[in-house]
């Protein structure tokens, strides 16, 4: 299979978009070029109250997506993320971050997300305020990009208003019907792949990708 361009629509906060970051890392590795965009999904008029229905149902979906993928949802999470109340479940801030962990070169949005991913879902840390995700991306190596994060050029806010501009506008061209969404783009013709490619096995997702 020649090297597609693949296009990965996610969100931050979204537990489906993390049970799918092993098959992303696999990809990576068998030489698949991936280019991540990022849809807003979870900020702005997306952004919700972490109330207790939220909770249950959240937790409820997550034990599905853990025993599907792997991916662990940990007690820590659930104690200190899903059953703190006065909480928000908004990703600007975790989304700023890894514009941020991009500017200089796409390969580190994949790398902030994967630390921000961690950081709440296995490490049970909240990455909702611009402090908290600065904590994240400074110990994942990244000061670069948590100091931007901290201290906003406009450069940065730029590039972030664009990324998450491209991503929503590819989610619509699309018809996606959520979050994560992989498309393979040829001739600048963006093609959806069913999400569930990304929860079954590493040879049915690159035969969607080549059938695409």
């Amino acid at each position: 299979m020649s090297n597609p361009d693949v296009t990965y629509l996610f969100d931050p906060l979204c537990g489906w978009c993390y049970g799918a970051t092993p098959m992303l890392d696999r990809l990576s590795a068998s030489g698949v070029r991936i280019d991540l965009l990022p849809t807003g999904l979870f900020s702005g008029a997306g952004a919700r109250p972490m109330d207790e229905a939220f909770a249950v149902h959240a937790w409820a979906n997550d034990q599905r997506i853990e025993r599907l993928t792997g991916q662990k949802f940990t007690q820590a999470y659930r104690q200190n993320v899903l059953n703190v109340r006065g909480t928000l479940l908004d990703s600007h801030a975790a989304t700023l971050g890894i514009s941020a962990a991009g500017l200089e070169g796409p390969g580190g949005r994949l790398t902030a997300l994967k630390a921000i991913q961690r950081a709440r879902y296995v490490d049970g840390r909240d990455i909702v305020t611009i402090d908290g995700v600065a904590e994240v991306l400074a110990a994942a190596g990244m000061a670069d990009a948590a100091g931007l994060l901290q201290s906003p050029t406009e450069r940065l806010m730029k590039a972030h208003r664009e990324l998450v501009g491209q991503g929503r506008t590819l989610f619509e061209r699309l018809h996606a019907n959520g979050v994560p969404s992989l498309a393979v783009i040829r001739n600048d013709v963006p093609r959806l792949i069913g999400s569930n490619a990304l929860f079954g096995s590493f040879d049915n997702l690159v035969a969607h990708i080549a059938a695409a």
